[in-house]
């Protein structure tokens, strides 16, 4: 390193180094066969190292026309050691003053893979660290061609999202068997463009994969909008989700009302009238096995009978509380038309092939994801309905193995309503399908994608499953630490750039990428975009007129319960 005010001595050091050529011009990092040197090491911790930096070299890259360049030894950025052939890859996680030499920083380094040499560039890149370098082993700049190795997708399938920071075109890219494979995880703050970017994501993906499967689980009916040609809308006009497929836990949670002992009590005698009224149907004379879980058709009439008959067999008249209770809510629900969708009599045929065919698109015919609006769903039973939707994605996939493969992707839109960090707020039937899918759903083909802007209110052991983070700018702190928990050892240093991010902006790790990347996304087009742009109040308010019919028109759809 060179003591400050010694030009004669920098002059050296640049024409040494970089090309420098003594008169105040500098020459691009491509110049040059592997870069400015603008540091060494100082110190081998395991996966990182502790560095020390120059800044009069820094300063003089700054005036690099080559952003990249440009770029070199600022937070985030990527830097260069030799050890032996290989090149190693680190970025910068940290910055701090120098106290022991002037003009000098000291930094902390995050190792993320290695490659080859080949005509001065890097080639071969990939993950993980087979040596390391010793104390004072040089310390270079990365430039565009070795951000182009490290980065460039190859030919595996991938898509891409947007550009690496802090280049301005080398393209990030999320593979997509290894993202898919094992699961992923889109996080962020409330209006940092999460929606947008989740439909970026999936626009992508259904563009490579015309005959793909995916359900989309929308609470808010944002996604419709952007899948109008590509994708299936279901709402409660046209879901159409039968009752009888729920399973007994499903039927408990919609039907049981009560708590404690009352609540065992109801279960027990649930138990034996649902198993009664399956057993009436057709189909369940041509099994050779029936359950209270399995998904075979029945009436409600039956089973209402079935309550109806056990109630008359009781000794004491104290005893048909239970019933009681059961029969009142059954009838409820029928009578009750924002519960049509799922307690209809039309839906007692055999819809099942049908239902699910629909769902989850096989055959896609061009359309490969089902968009599932569960904004008009009433609130008491839109968890089951999830839950459903979950454990037939599950069960398919556990039933048919035998069968050519059609692997399922299943994207959870406010993912820590249902699978959430504090076990007593969570209704236990869909947090048991959504562990079960994450902890085992890609053994049979079934890929789960989390979405949420409070990832702390998520199950850690979910989040923990997800074997790629997205994550977008997160602004509480207790978000924050809860995802550096969930990243690779590698990938740490990039949680302290999450608060900053901007909008459209995220860091992305994990099997997803070659080496976490920090991207800014592509702008999605206007007609490929959710519906969850924020009301503009300073506009807005501007305007006026029509307030009459507004009102109207609002009170209508809100007394008939229709959106």
């Amino acid at each position: 390193m060179q003591s400050a005010g010694n030009e004669t001595a920098m002059d050296e050091y640049f024409r040494s180094a970089d090309g420098y050529d003594g008169g105040g011009a500098h020459m691009s990092a491509s110049s040059t066969p592997t870069g400015t040197v603008i540091g060494e090491v100082r110190e081998i911790r395991g996966g990182s190292a502790v560095c020390r930096l120059d800044l009069l070299v820094l300063h003089r890259l700054q005036e690099s026309a080559d952003f990249t360049i440009a770029n070199a030894g600022q937070i985030g950025s990527q830097i260069k050691v030799k050890v032996g052939a290989l090149w190693l890859l680190g970025t910068i996680r940290n910055l701090r003053a120098d106290e022991a030499q002037a003009n000098s920083v000291v930094c902390d380094v995050d190792f993320l893979g290695e490659g080859e040499e080949a005509g001065g560039r890097l080639t071969g890149f990939r993950r993980g660290v087979t040596r390391y370098p010793m104390p004072q082993t040089q310390i270079l700049s990365v430039g565009r061609a070795d951000l182009d190795a490290v980065y460039a997708a190859g030919d595996r399938p991938h898509i891409e999202i947007g550009t690496v920071y802090p280049t301005e075109d080398v393209r990030g890219a999320l593979y997509i068997d290894p993202m898919l494979g094992k699961h992923f995880a889109l996080l962020g703050s409330t209006g940092t463009g999460k929606s947008t970017t989740a439909a970026l994501i999936l626009h992508r993906i259904v563009e490579q994969n015309p005959e793909g499967h995916i359900v989309m689980l929308d609470p808010h009916g944002e996604y419709a909008a952007a899948f109008t040609t590509k994708g299936q809308i279901f709402n409660t006009d046209n879901l159409q989700l039968p009752y009888w497929l729920m399973n007994f836990e499903e039927h408990c949670e919609v039907f049981v009302t009560t708590e404690g002992a009352e609540r065992e009590q109801d279960m027990d005698v649930l138990a034996k009238a649902v198993l009664h009224a399956r057993s009436r149907s057709r189909v369940a004379q041509s099994l050779g096995k029936l359950t209270v879980d399995s998904p075979v058709p029945y009436l409600l009439s039956d089973l209402l009978g079935a309550l109806t008959a056990g109630m008359g067999k009781l000794e004491k008249a104290g005893d048909t509380a239970p019933y009681m209770r059961l029969k009142t809510k059954i009838e409820e629900l029928k009578g009750d038309p924002r519960y049509s969708f799922m307690f209809n009599g039309l839906l007692v045929s055999d819809t099942m092939a049908t239902f699910m065919s629909k769902i989850f698109r096989l055959p896609a015919e061009g359309k490969p994801i089902s968009i599932v609006d569960l904004s008009g769903v009433p609130t008491d039973i839109v968890t089951v309905v999830v839950a459903v939707l979950s454990r037939l994605t599950f069960d398919y996939a556990v039933w048919s193995r035998r069968e050519p493969q059609r692997p399922i992707l299943l994207v959870c839109e406010e993912a820590h309503r249902y699978v959430p960090s504090d076990r007593s707020t969570a209704p236990n039937a869909v947090r048991k399908v959504l562990e079960s899918i994450a902890k085992e759903g890609r053994k049979y083909g079934v890929s789960l994608g989390l979405i949420t802007q409070r990832p702390s209110d998520l199950a850690e052991g979910v989040l923990s499953q997800c074997g790629t983070i997205i994550s977008m700018r997160l602004n509480n702190e207790r978000d924050q630490m809860y995802v550096r928990s969930a990243l690779p050892e590698g990938a740490r240093g990039f949680l302290d750039a999450i608060p900053a991010l901007r909008n459209r902006e995220c860091i992305v790790c994990g099997e997803g990428v070659s080496v976490p990347i920090r991207v800014r996304l592509d702008t999605l087009e206007t007609p490929l975009r959710p519906a969850s742009d924020d009301p503009v109040f300073s506009a807005l308010w501007k305007e006026t007129g029509g307030e009459a019919e507004i009102l109207d028109r609002t009170i209508h759809r809100w007394r008939g319960q229709g959106r």
